[in-house]
């Protein structure tokens, strides 16, 4: 069998195993992934920065748990010394002088970055499109979105380049793209790994760091070595009781589990999104588990304009920061969307954005209270299969908002209200319960249990208890076991040898 067909057919845990046993060489993995990442580009654009040179000049002990894995970066959030991080913007990047905690605990289990991974501007859309970089795809049809923020990663594991990469989520970003791409992606508990050292949480402490896998195990196996505070870490999620690994390989036991369906903004949510959660209870039933039919009414339109005006406080505070880097304004270098949001989070005032966030913990204390009885809870990602590519561009509603903040300029935030919530349901009609668990800093894990007539998959999420990946990861590993999705791959230039 050829290194190009083991690389797409193994997971990370069996391309170490093999490098391990000496029956493939981290050097024939690398330039076998590079080759891969060339040749899906035209097709799936998901590569921000080649790091070609570096990833073949590397050697790794092949006694590391995941010696010699090729592996991607997301352009965002964490970075590699003296590797350009653009953010999936045209203002000019910046190069790293140190390593994040996270990227070292990469290199010393053995994975072997070959490139940075695309993302939208900032991480603030959930499709992966940019005029910096332009659109990435969908290995399983081109036509359509890989998701975001984490889309470029997505495909990238979805192509078969790279069995894992790097993620990050604050409102979706990762188990939006593994909805959309059959991956699983796992949005840890806050705190669970370190965003250390160039910041100490993110987005009020909304975003967390993991990656997207084909397969569950390796998913658990990277959070074995991954996760842990470091010094600098401002606080940490409850210590597991084992490994992750070890959860992932147990029996679950008889859980029991709720399921949540409604659209908490009272959108549409399409057919096949509900047969895909129809399909994650019948496997959950088969596994021997209980599942109950609940609703959270408190989880509702003030729960995410309060979300929304947090984090449009945030991305202004972010384009405060690149000014101040680059030595000028910014306006001119970011996208509409981008320049609109950051203004709107000029009229929130520090006040309004600390009665908003108290308003979001008392939310986030009744939803962890009702729903502490259950193992997990069952519920959408995507309301709809992964849409076209340009379909959610938000130009009409940018049009709205941005008129009338030239018009307005600080004018009290109540006049914006009817256009703020245009520009909120517009932004999450494809998708919204995920920013639950960011608010919350519950765990939650993308099943990719679905695949429509039209070849696109549709992966639902279970939240769990805050701190408790191990019961996620092993309710998983059984349904990923029942189910046989672990199998699937999207369709884009599989090898033949």
């Amino acid at each position: 069998m050829s290194v190009e067909r083991i690389l797409w057919e193994e997971d990370a845990t069996g391309l170490a195993n093999l490098v391990r046993k000496g029956e493939v060489s981290a050097v024939e993995l690398t330039d076998a992934a590079i080759a891969r990442a060339e040749a899906t580009r035209p097709d799936i654009n998901a590569t921000a920065e080649p790091l070609y040179d570096a990833a073949r000049a590397k050697t790794v002990d092949p006694s590391l748990p995941l010696a010699g894995v090729p592996f991607a970066i997301k352009d965002l959030g964490i970075a590699i010394k003296g590797v350009p991080t653009h953010g999936g913007s045209r203002i000019p990047a910046w190069l790293a002088d140190v390593n994040s905690a996270l990227t070292d605990r990469y290199l010393a289990a053995g994975l072997i970055p070959i490139v940075t991974s695309t993302s939208p501007e900032h991480g603030l859309r959930l499709m992966t499109e940019s005029r910096a970089f332009g659109i990435t795809r969908n290995p399983w049809n081109t036509g359509h979105t890989s998701g975001g923020s984490s889309g470029g990663s997505a495909a990238l594991v979805a192509a078969g380049v790279v069995p894992v990469a790097h993620a990050s989520d604050g409102g979706g970003s990762i188990r939006v793209p593994a909805a959309c791409t059959g991956l699983v992606g796992l949005k840890t508990s806050r705190g669970r790994i370190p965003l250390t050292p160039l910041v100490s949480e993110s987005w009020y402490g909304m975003v967390v760091d993991h990656a997207l896998t084909r397969s569950v195990r390796d998913c658990a196996l990277l959070l074995d070595l991954t996760h842990g505070p470091d010094p600098l870490s401002p606080y940490a999620a409850p210590r597991p009781k084992g490994t992750f690994a070890a959860a992932a390989a147990r029996d679950p036991g008889k859980l029991s589990l709720a399921v949540y369906r409604k659209s908490p903004l009272g959108l549409p949510i399409s057919d096949e999104t509900l047969k895909a959660l129809d399909t994650a209870v019948a496997l959950a039933r088969e596994g021997g588990h209980t599942v109950e039919e609940i609703d959270l009414p408190f989880i509702g339109r003030d729960f995410f304009a309060d979300f929304c005006r947090t984090v449009a406080s945030a991305v202004a505070g972010t384009m405060r920061a690149e000014a101040l880097r680059v030595g000028r304004s910014v306006a001119g270098d970011i996208e509409r969307a981008t320049r609109v949001l950051a203004r709107f989070g000029e009229l929130v005032s520090a006040g309004e954005t600390y009665a908003d966030l108290q308003r979001l913990h008392a939310a986030s204390r009744r939803l962890i209270a009702e729903t502490a009885q259950y193992d997990a809870v069952l519920m959408p990602i995507i309301a709809h299969p992964p849409l076209a590519c340009g379909a959610m561009d938000p130009k009409g509603a940018d049009d709205l908002i941005e008129n009338l903040l030239d018009k307005l300029h600080l004018t009290p935030l109540l006049k914006l209200k009817p256009f703020f919530g245009q520009l909120m349901d517009k932004s999450l009609w494809f998708t919204h319960w995920p920013a639950i668990q960011n608010v919350s800093g519950q765990p939650s894990i993308a099943l990719p249990v679905h695949v429509t007539d039209a070849g696109l998959p549709i992966g639902v999420q279970a939240a769990g208890r805050p701190g408790d990946e191990e019961t996620l990861l092993s309710l998983a590993a059984q349904m990923e076991k029942i189910s046989g999705w672990l199998g699937r791959r999207a369709p884009l230039m599989v090898p033949t040898r």
